[in-house]
């Protein structure tokens, strides 16, 4: 039990849970579950969640677990359960133990038979369709079953041998006996178990039928000893029946079900479904392509776990579902990165500078420089790199303009700026290509400003970064725009898939680095100086995505929203 002096989040779930510790009600002992459905991927949404569930426990001296809710055999699979165990482990947490709802399978059945000999589950006949309708609406009764008052033996009877795979599947299903006239349309008859004669990841062929979420989930919690059941706020109508189920098994201690806000943010979908059809159609890459809002996609495209926890925290435990402006969460991104980030030289439209009063061999060959630059100026720890000079460069195309605008400080004819760490240099003269596009800048340096310094006190009004062409390491850059153009996807036509931006990626080939880049590992994040954040591919060598700009568009944001 946490110290009174202890300092917690202030919000209605965390006092929830501090009440039931005063009161003694478990004992002072808290333990949560994180219960993600092996179906897919964890995306963002997911990430909240795992941040809520194993915060609760850390927070006070308690454990979380997670466990599979592997109740629809279809659509799971075991390559599911691993990934997702790896992105939890990955988003910086440790679960107390890993179970699967499958292992209670058996514990389940039995609690089953024993609502059903307690004449408060029956069999029923009904078609899917039949008993959909018969549920009625938020305005209407239901309607009971034709099976509803069937004897307990011949419920009992009926249950078995769907147990024992005697009927077809959707042939029966097995209801809990509540009220089909009840307020709450959870509670009218939920289902509890059906007939599906598939393959399990875990069982195989061991069962032909299988429990409902709604049934599997307190129950499975009672069983593990889980304290406060966190879900998030669809689950708030299903509390009732999660309830009621735990008292008529008259389970001791059971689990307090609490409820929060999901998170969402904008130019994002989270929805599986729309995100697999993403996969299927060809619209990405897969499940962890950088443009996806998967725990995968995110690692790939080198957002820092430990950005994305602190964004979750941030956004807190409330309960109104409100859809966040992903620029926030790039922020969370950017401040990350601007302190543990190693920095690094790269040009993505690379244009050709030539010092031509630069010394040169006795072969020709341009003198060969190294100037001593910092890995990060936020940590004095990593130290410094050496970076090749010589009178052989590449500078961004951007960073040149014949004619340039008026308060255009970067190079153009007769305007001096600092190459980084190295030189003055001033721009003399251009070469063409046959159509009449800029292929070359000629320039001169000065020598006395070795280092970039000035040596006499004059003052230039732009920096560039640049790359030594004989030294340059060839690499390609994906650069992202928003998957979605609208922040709120589907809202205008009711499908998210129409809001899809055709331009949410770009490759660029051809960019030129300085050598140190080539030893980026993979997944490792380095700034690119004055272009943006740039992970090195997981699997494909010198290519780089960008992770988010320099920019602080958080700012902009908010100055819009005042």
């Amino acid at each position: 039990m946490l110290s009174p002096m202890t300092e917690l989040p202030t919000n209605y779930l965390y006092e929830a849970v501090r009440q039931d510790n005063t009161s003694g009600r478990y004992g002072a002992r808290v333990q949560t579950r994180f219960p993600p459905e092996p179906n897919g991927f964890l995306h963002i949404g997911h990430a909240k969640a795992i941040v809520t569930d194993f915060s609760v426990a850390e927070d006070f001296a308690g454990i979380c677990m997670v466990r599979l809710d592997d109740t629809n055999p279809e659509a799971e699979d075991d390559d599911f359960v691993q990934a997702i165990i790896e992105d939890i482990r990955w988003l910086g947490y440790e679960p107390a133990d890993v179970r699967f709802a499958s292992g209670y399978f058996q514990q389940l059945y039995d609690w089953a038979e024993l609502l059903v000999r307690k004449g408060l589950a029956y069999v029923d006949d009904q078609s899917p369709e039949e008993i959909s309708v018969g549920r009625g609406s938020f305005t209407q009764p239901g309607v009971e079953s034709p099976y509803r008052d069937r004897t307990v033996d011949e419920n009992l009877d009926l249950f078995r041998r769907m147990r024992a795979g005697e009927f077809p599947d959707g042939s029966r299903v097995l209801r809990a006996k509540i009220d089909m006239a009840h307020e709450n349309m959870q509670m009218r008859d939920p289902l509890m178990y059906r007939i599906r004669k598939v393959p399990h990841h875990q069982t195989d062929m061991d069962w032909p039928i299988y429990p409902t979420y709604d049934w599997a989930h307190g129950q499975s919690d009672a069983i593990e000893g889980v304290t406060h059941s966190l879900c998030s706020l669809e689950f708030e109508s299903h509390r009732p029946l999660y309830d009621w189920f735990l008292e008529q098994l008259e389970v001791d201690q059971a689990p307090r079900q609490i409820e929060f806000a999901r998170l969402e943010l904008t130019h994002t979908v989270t929805s599986k479904r729309r995100l697999a059809k993403l996969v299927h159609d060809g619209v990405v890459d897969g499940w962890d392509d950088p443009r996806m809002p998967t725990l995968r996609g995110l690692r790939r495209r080198g957002y820092p776990a430990s950005a994305i926890r602190a964004f979750c925290k941030e956004v807190g435990i409330t309960r109104v579902n409100s859809r966040k402006a992903i620029e926030e969460l790039e922020s969370y991104v950017r401040r990350d990165l601007n302190a543990t980030a190693q920095r690094r030289m790269a040009v993505t439209h690379p244009l050709k500078l030539t010092l031509t009063n630069w010394p040169r061999n006795a072969d020709g060959s341009p003198v060969v420089e190294h100037f001593e630059l910092v890995n990060n100026p936020e940590d004095e720890a990593d130290g410094t790199r050496s970076a090749p000079f010589t009178g052989e460069l590449w500078i961004e195309r951007d960073d040149f303009m014949e004619v340039p605008p008026p308060k255009y400080f970067r190079l153009s004819p007769g305007k001096e700026v600092r190459l980084r760490g190295a030189y003055f240099v001033t721009a003399t003269d251009v070469v063409k290509d046959d159509e009449g596009r800029v292929v070359e800048v000629l320039a001169t340096y000065d020598p006395a400003s070795k280092g970039g310094n000035s040596p006499d006190g004059r003052k230039v009004k732009s920096t560039m970064h640049w790359v030594s062409r004989p030294h340059a390491v060839d690499i390609t850059v994906a650069l992202y725009e928003r998957l979605f153009t609208a922040e709120a996807p589907g809202a205008a036509t009711g499908e998210a898939l129409d809001d899809l931006n055709p331009e949410s990626r770009t490759i660029v080939p051809g960019g030129k680095a300085e050598p140190a880049l080539a030893d980026a590992a993979p997944g490792e994040v380095v700034q690119f100086e004055r272009i943006g954040y740039f992970a090195a591919d997981l699997d494909q060598p010198l290519l780089f995505h960008r992770t988010v700009g320099l920019r602080d568009e958080w700012a902009a944001v908010q100055k819009r929203g005042q």
